[in-house]
């Protein structure tokens, strides 16, 4: 269910958040609709001569669930997305289950303007997507 929080009912602190496995198919389907065909994204071999050793997700997929949570959750329908900051952290392995979390850390009053902590993290509580994006709310 996709929620609509209105402006005035945002407050500082406020936190959504959802979870996924990063599966094959996802980093399959991500280069295919991106045109990203990396190696280190979809080729075993060629990943195991790389600093990671193995496959990793692209991170912008990552970075796609934050605007999921934002989307959908908070504060969800009628967001305008104007502006993302990311610092990717650290890998994301295939096979990983990542939570992408959104904090309220501030809102602009006379425009409507939210501001809020994005980040992902991995099943061992790893950071591995740090930012802050910009949102107006309708």
């Amino acid at each position: 269910m996709v929620q609509d929080i209105p402006f005035a009912d945002l407050k500082i602190g406020d936190k959504a958040s959802m979870s996924k496995t990063v599966s094959e198919y996802d980093v399959y389907a991500f280069a295919g609709i991106t045109g990203d065909y990396n190696p280190v994204h979809i080729d075993a071999e060629y990943a195991k001569t790389t600093m990671f050793e193995e496959r990793i997700a692209h991170g912008m997929l990552s970075a796609g669930f934050i605007s999921a949570v934002i989307g959908t959750a908070l504060p969800g329908a009628n967001s305008i997305y104007m502006g993302q900051e990311l610092i990717f952290k650290a890998p994301v392995k295939i096979g990983d289950t990542v939570t992408a979390t959104v904090e309220v850390i501030e809102k602009i009053e006379a425009k409507k303007r939210v501001i809020l902590r994005t980040t992902v993290t991995n099943q061992e509580g790893v950071l591995v997507v740090d930012g802050k994006a910009t949102m107006l709310k309708k």
